[in-house]
């Protein structure tokens, strides 16, 4: 792998009042290099989407601060820039595609104008018409040209997410965000979009940063996991290390709640309990609560990032208990 194309260094985004913050992101590290796919993956309010927002500081100040760390893209620190400095990454450098494309797209807009906007920003000397519409027969729109006049509600789900992917890809980023892509779609789409990102990403040599509640998902795409609860990155490491030997009980439980095509008679075993309110973490480990395996230390005393092995962490005082 190449050198880290954006590092994240204990990076805090909290919500609120600086004397009683809620504190959504808390302390999360990790890495990305050209090529690599990264995955992003827990339950619904555990920081992911903060997390991703903050890459590119579009977390809106206020109502949320960034209270400490660091994010460094090609040796930039993102968040000491200027908001020009910032429009010059923002869709150029860093895009994303967010998980409603219903939401996400305007509607009062044929979906050719807003694609070439980005391209008309960013790359003013290029044929922003022929582009778009290389763009959009990239994504695998069979009718580019009448996709292009297209409205918004004019087009399915999956094209709309095909047109979301293509206003992402306008300026050819380096690093690209997709935040629970397929959210919103069928199956048979969400294996489309998927197949289509990988694809396009090894065409382009960009970056991806994969977020998703779905570690199945992540089975055949991402080269490394990091796996979040409540507002931490828990556990870490190679994705078929992490799914096959997972050395957090966080990391188990997700994967006992995966429907297999091939898992013969055994029941899918649900979390218990739900993730903790961000305005008031529990002390000491944050799963203690739901965690099968808790002991009086885990409510007592907040785990370190243990390393197990090289890019390998877990956040667990009893890690070795798992998979030993």
């Amino acid at each position: 792998m190449s050198e880290s194309l954006l590092e994240v260094r204990d990076l805090r985004v909290y919500f609120g009042s600086r004397e009683r913050p809620v504190r959504a992101v808390d302390g999360v590290s990790f890495d990305m290099r050209e090529g690599e796919t990264v995955a992003l993956v827990g339950e619904s309010g555990c920081g992911k989407s903060v997390t991703a927002m903050a890459l590119s500081r579009l977390v809106p100040e206020p109502p949320g601060f960034y209270a400490g760390g660091e994010v460094l893209y090609r040796d930039q620190h993102v968040l000491q820039l200027d908001e020009r400095s910032l429009r010059d990454i923002r869709g150029n450098e860093i895009s994303y595609i967010f998980q409603d494309p219903g939401a996400s797209l305007n509607p009062v807009f044929r979906i050719g104008y807003q694609i070439r906007e980005a391209i008309q920003l960013h790359r003013p000397d290029d044929d922003a018409e022929h582009e778009v519409l290389e763009l959009m027969q990239m994504v695998g729109m069979s009718d580019p040209q009448r996709a292009a006049r297209a409205y918004p509600h004019e087009l399915s789900g999956g094209m709309q997410q095909r047109a979301m992917i293509a206003m992402a890809l306008a300026c050819r980023p380096r690093v690209l965000i997709a935040d629970e892509p397929t959210t919103a779609l069928d199956v048979t789409i969400q294996a489309q979009i998927l197949e289509l990102l990988v694809k396009l990403q090894a065409e382009l040599g960009m970056a991806m940063l994969l977020i998703t509640h779905n570690l199945g998902l992540v089975a055949g795409v991402a080269h490394h996991v990091n796996v979040m609860y409540a507002g931490r990155i828990v556990e870490s490491g190679e994705t078929v290390d992490v799914l096959t030997r997972p050395r957090h009980p966080y990391t188990a439980g997700l994967l006992k709640a995966v429907p297999r095509l091939q898992g013969g008679d055994e029941r899918l075993v649900g979390l218990e309990g739900t993730v903790p309110n961000p305005a008031g973490w529990p002390e000491g480990c944050r799963f203690a609560p739901r965690c099968p395996m808790r002991q009086p230390r885990c409510e007592a005393e907040d785990p370190p990032a243990n390393r197990i092995a090289q890019g390998r962490y877990s956040r667990c005082h009893f890690w070795e208990q798992l998979n030993p």
